[in-house]
């Protein structure tokens, strides 16, 4: 895909002289505005259709709205704002990381500065829906709501991520398994996506019968080997986990194996988190990948065609994916 930044160095200018001299919101010289038309040509330049039906009456700046609350495991977070970015092309994107809820929300909508929003980090009641259906201007939502109605929204489907998880354990003949999650402050807030995780675990481990546990977990080692012992203790019959807790899961992988538990012998490990973790550990762990790179594009380019004044599906879930690694293998049983 040619990005403006492309342009901008085939033309020998600066991104902004490209994106001026396309759009014609600055004077720009007209030895300067051929050779960039030129470039974009030869290298098969498209802007958005949205933008570029709008580029007059725009600011071409896109806020995406990711409050860096307690317990947000940031790396992923910056994932998805890479990708908005990426996919933004000839917009400029202004991160908005204060947790100022519907105040700072209406702060970033009220000014000329920015055409349209990205949101994310969304609760199930998140105090936000209110403004964001009456805003003047169009936005996404990364994440759904308890009530999306009027709302467009995106996101992995979480629920049916955790329920995938279980379904594996289970057919590897698993009987007790538990979910490691999200550290606690995530459930407090009522967090979407790590709720719905915590919906589809439980509901396949009812289905299939199984003795299921939810265990909240922080970030660090030593909360990792806590919440590991505690599981040993509670559920001695354990050998299956599904983590939801990118920061804990090697960590406990690590903790489990201390507690004279090997993975995946003893214990098979699964988790919900971006590939390349789960890829690269010691043990590589069996996942459903975060397919951030996907949401955040497609977040865009829903956006962009309802700049254009398109119309776009309220709700847009993508089904998760699961990738066998080493971590997981059939329930051992004990011969005595």
């Amino acid at each position: 895909m040619v990005k403006i930044t492309d342009v901008a160095r085939h033309a020998g200018v600066s991104p902004s002289t490209v994106s001026y001299a396309l759009s014609g919101k600055r004077p720009i010289s007209e030895e300067t505005r051929r050779r960039v038309e030129d470039s974009a040509r030869a290298l098969g330049y498209r802007p958005h259709a949205g933008a570029r039906a709008l580029a007059s009456s725009r600011s071409n700046v896109l806020a995406l709205v990711v409050p860096l609350r307690t317990g947000i495991h940031v790396p992923v977070v910056m994932q998805f704002a890479v990708s908005v970015v990426t996919a933004a092309r000839d917009h400029d994107v202004l991160l908005v990381t204060q947790e100022e809820g519907e105040e700072g929300l209406r702060r970033v909508a009220d000014t000329a500065l920015v055409d349209a929003l990205i949101v994310m980090d969304v609760q199930l009641h998140d105090p936000r829906l209110p403004l964001l259906r009456t805003l003047d201007r169009p936005s996404v939502m990364i994440g759904f709501p308890l009530e999306a109605e009027g709302l467009t929204c995106i996101d992995l489907d979480f629920r049916a991520a955790g329920e995938r998880c279980v379904e594996h354990l289970a057919q590897l003949g698993h009987r007790v398994v538990a979910l490691v999650g999200s550290p606690p402050q995530v459930y407090v807030r009522g967090t979407a996506f790590a709720q719905r995780v915590v919906q589809g675990f439980t509901a396949a481990a009812d289905r299939a019968g199984i003795a299921s546990a939810v265990h909240p977990c922080g970030t660090t080692p030593a909360e990792a080997r806590r919440v590991a012992e505690r599981l040993l203790s509670e559920q001695p019959a354990l050998t299956g986990v599904v983590v939801h807790n990118e920061a804990a899961l090697e960590p406990l992988v690590d903790a489990f194996e201390e507690l004279g538990l090997r993975v995946p012998g003893d214990l098979s490990v699964t988790a919900i988190c971006p590939d390349r973790l789960a890829s690269t550990l010691r043990v590589p762990v069996t996942s459903v990948a975060l397919p951030s790179a996907e949401v955040g594009e497609r977040a865009v380019e829903l956006l962009m065609r309802k700049l254009g004044g398109e119309a776009v599906p309220e709700a847009t879930l993508l089904p998760p994916t699961l990738t066998r690694r080493a971590s997981t293998a059939p329930r051992t049983v004990d011969p005595r």
